[in-house]
C-alpha cells in the first residue's frame, strides 16, 4: 500500500471542502481498504466521513425513513421503526456481509462499494474498469458469477451491495451534496450506471459528490429479500430478489395483482429493476402461473456468457417463488 494522507471530517461541508481529484471519503473501509491494499484505489488523501452528523434513522416527513449515510448497517437492520415498515431493507441488509463487517461498514459506503469482480481486483490483469481501454478478460475467462443484463463489450461485472437491491424495489433516493453547494436527491434508479463504453464510473456522481442520506418512501405491502449464494453466508449473491406484492381482493391464487415491485441483485452492473415482469402482473391473476410467465418475460432479455447461462433458470425461479410466498403468508 502506497502512503497517504488521512484527514478526518466534523461536518459534510469540512468534507466537501478537504475533497479534491487525489482524494476519496472513508466510511468504513470495509471495501476501499481492501482496494488499497490490493493496489486498485491509490488515493494521495482519504476524508475520513464515518463521523458526520448523518448517524441517525428518522421518520421522513411521509413517513418513510431517513437513513443517515454514516448509520452503520448493523444499527439499521436493528432498528425498531425500520423493522417494523421496512423489513425488506432489513432483510437484504442482514443478508450481507459477516456480522462483524456490518458492524464496521456504512450506509452511504454500501451502496458505493466497487465490484468484487477478481479481474478488477488483481492489478495484474487488464480490466477496464480499472484501466479504461485495456480490455475485459472476464468476457472469455472467469464469469460464472457475472452480468447477465445490461452488459457491454467493455464489462460485464457485477453489482455487489444486498442493500441496493431492497432499495431499488422500495423506490428510495440518495441526498447528495456537490462542491458546489447545496443538496439534491438522486432516485436510486439513476444513481448508477450501466458500463456502455466507460466502465470505470460506477455511478452518475461527480468527483467530490457525498451521500449525506437515503430516503426510503413508506411501503405498506407484503415484501421479501431472497438471496442465492455459494455458501450460507459472507458470500455474494448468485442471484437475489426483492419483492413487494399487493393482491387485491385475496391471495393464494384468489386474488388480483394491483402493484409489485421487483428488483434483481447478481445479474447486472447495477441493482436490476425487473420492469417486464412488473408490467406483466399488473392487473393480473395472483397464482403461480402468473409469477412465472412474468419472471420469464423478464428473462427473456437476459444475455447470459458461455458459463453463467444457469443463471437464467435461477433468476426465474426465484422471482417466481418468491411471488408465491408473499401470496402464501
Amino acid at each position: 500500500m502506497r502512503p497517504f494522507a488521512y484527514e478526518r471530517a466534523g461536518t459534510a461541508e469540512e468534507a466537501l471542502a478537504k475533497h479534491d481529484d487525489d482524494a476519496l471519503y472513508l466510511g468504513g473501509g470495509t471495501n476501499l481498504v481492501d482496494l488499497m491494499r490490493l493496489g486498485v484505489a491509490t488515493p494521495a488523501r482519504l476524508v475520513d466521513v464515518a463521523h458526520l452528523p448523518c448517524d441517525r434513522i428518522e421518520r421522513g416527513a411521509d413517513g418513510g425513513l431517513v437513513i443517515g449515510a454514516a448509520v452503520r448497517n448493523s444499527d439499521l437492520a436493528a432498528d425498531p421503526a425500520a423493522r417494523r415498515s421496512h423489513p425488506l431493507l432489513v432483510e437484504a441488509v442482514l443478508a450481507g456481509a459477516s456480522g462483524q463487517i456490518r458492524n464496521q461498514a456504512t450506509v452511504g459506503g454500501n451502496l458505493l462499494q466497487r465490484t468484487r469482480c477478481s479481474y478488477f481486483q488483481d492489478i495484474t490483469k487488464p480490466c477496464n474498469k480499472r484501466e479504461p481501454g485495456s480490455g475485459c478478460p472476464a468476457r472469455e475467462g472467469e464469469h460464472h458469477n457475472h452480468a447477465i443484463f445490461g452488459h457491454s463489450a467493455a464489462c460485464v461485472a457485477t453489482h455487489p451491495s444486498d442493500m441496493a437491491v431492497a432499495l431499488a424495489a422500495l423506490d428510495a433516493s440518495v441526498r447528495v451534496r456537490g462542491r458546489g453547494g447545496g443538496e439534491r436527491a438522486v432516485p436510486l434508479g439513476e444513481l448508477y450506471r450501466r458500463p456502455g463504453e466507460d466502465p470505470s464510473r460506477d455511478t452518475a456522481l461527480e468527483p467530490g459528490d457525498l451521500i449525506t442520506a437515503v430516503e426510503v418512501p413508506p411501503l405498506g405491502l407484503p415484501s421479501r429479500y431472497r438471496k442465492v449464494r455459494e455458501r450460507a453466508s459472507f458470500a455474494f449473491a448468485l442471484v437475489s430478489v426483492a419483492v413487494a406484492l399487493d393482491v387485491e381482493g385475496g391471495a393464494a391464487g384468489g386474488g388480483t395483482v394491483r402493484d409489485c415491485r421487483i428488483a434483481l441483485g447478481g445479474v447486472a452492473h447495477l441493482p436490476w429493476r425487473a420492469h417486464r415482469a412488473e408490467a406483466v402482473l399488473r392487473g393480473a391473476p395472483a397464482t403461480a402461473e402468473s409469477f412465472l410467465r412474468a419472471a420469464e418475460a423478464e428473462l427473456e432479455a437476459a444475455e447470459p456468457l458461455r458459463d453463467n447461462r444457469y443463471k437464467v433458470p435461477l433468476a426465474t425461479n426465484l422471482i417466481a417463488r418468491t411471488l408465491t410466498e408473499l401470496t402464501e403468508r
